[in-house]
């Protein structure tokens, strides 16, 4: 879902002000009015739609891709008025701060250019080095995979679960390593994907609840909600933006399921374990908890870690948890 809420952002590092844009954590990007780029480069409002019009004459970029309209609310008196504004992508303020002749703007095109090239430089670096010691990591990891193997006392069944344990090794080294560096993208996934509506998503709990005060493990604030967070946060997973669904797939149903739940915190106990169970029932529900060789796709060990890896991270690193979960479910 695009986080759409107005907030002051620095734009870049040399900035003296402060400017309230509207951030797009899906698209990773944020959305500036033809006014707010005049403040940003300190010139007057006709020479942004100008370049603007430049920009898209030109075919530097697409119209449609970089400008949207979003419904602004402003007090006008005693009254609150809402008019839809056209506000642009990153990428167009961009555009515009390197045709705009301004100081502010020329500062800007400073900084871009020397934040540009450490990425390329320092990150080039940085990247090469750690793929290099994963390499190592790996290299010895599959030498002492070929001394086993070459062990007369292996068995047909031993060989066979070595080979599941190289194949699960490398994939998850893969992944990890991706998570490590940041390039971790949303896999290809299964499109729809059934919500559980309130009654079902209550009745499940009501069901685990039973059980674990059955065994001395749950008291009865577990699984309690406070409020109405738990409606809200099925209601939230199932909306839709722009006439599409927020969240379009399985995967990133259930990797947000999870950790809405887990961050959230709609009960008054027994969030990650509230969380866990959702998670499940919800693969279960659409048919995803086993894998094509009848595999559970995370199993006790893994998904209690990724609960608590979740409820650790910083909030920042949201997106990149989410697409952990997405990958980890994603048919190979």
């Amino acid at each position: 879902m695009s986080d759409n809420s107005p907030v002051p952002i620095v734009i870049y590092q040399e900035a003296d002000q402060e400017v309230e844009v509207r951030l797009d954590a899906e698209h990773e990007t944020v959305w500036l009015t033809q006014s707010q780029m005049a403040d940003l480069f300190d010139v007057k409002p006709q020479n942004i739609t100008m370049h603007l019009k430049n920009v898209y004459e030109d075919g530097e970029l697409v119209e449609e891709a970089t400008c949207k309209d979003f419904l602004q609310v402003q007090q006008e008196g005693q009254r609150e008025v809402k008019r839809k504004r056209k506000h642009y992508s990153l990428d167009a303020v961009i555009s515009v701060g390197y045709r705009v002749s301004s100081a502010r703007a020329t500062r800007f095109r400073i900084w871009a250019t020397r934040t540009l090239r450490e990425h390329l430089t320092q990150g080039w670096t940085l990247n090469r080095q750690r793929f290099e010691e994963n390499a190592r990591e790996l290299e010895a990891a599959m030498a002492l995979v070929r001394k086993t193997a070459g062990s007369p006392a292996l068995d047909a069944a031993s060989g066979r679960g070595l080979v599941d344990i190289v194949t699960r090794y490398a994939q998850t080294f893969l992944l990890l390593q991706r998570y490590d560096e940041g390039l971790l993208t949303e896999p290809r996934a299964q499109a729809g994907g059934r919500l559980p509506n309130l009654k079902e998503a209550r009745a499940a709990l009501a069901s685990l609840k039973a059980e674990l005060i059955a065994k001395g493990e749950a008291t009865e604030l577990f699984a309690r909600e406070r409020g109405d967070g738990l409606d809200a946060l099925l209601g939230n997973l199932d909306q839709t933006v722009f006439g599409e669904p927020a969240y379009p797939s399985v995967e990133a149903k259930a990797a947000h399921l999870l950790y809405f739940v887990v961050k959230n915190h709609p009960f008054a106990d027994g969030n990650k374990r509230s969380a866990a169970y959702l998670f499940v029932d919800f693969l279960y529900r659409n048919d995803r908890l086993l894998n094509a060789h009848g595999e559970v796709v995370v199993n006790d060990v893994g998904l209690a870690a990724l609960t608590l890896l979740i409820a650790e991270s910083d909030p920042a690193n949201k997106e990149t948890m989410v697409r952990l979960i997405m990958n980890m479910l994603a048919s190979p």
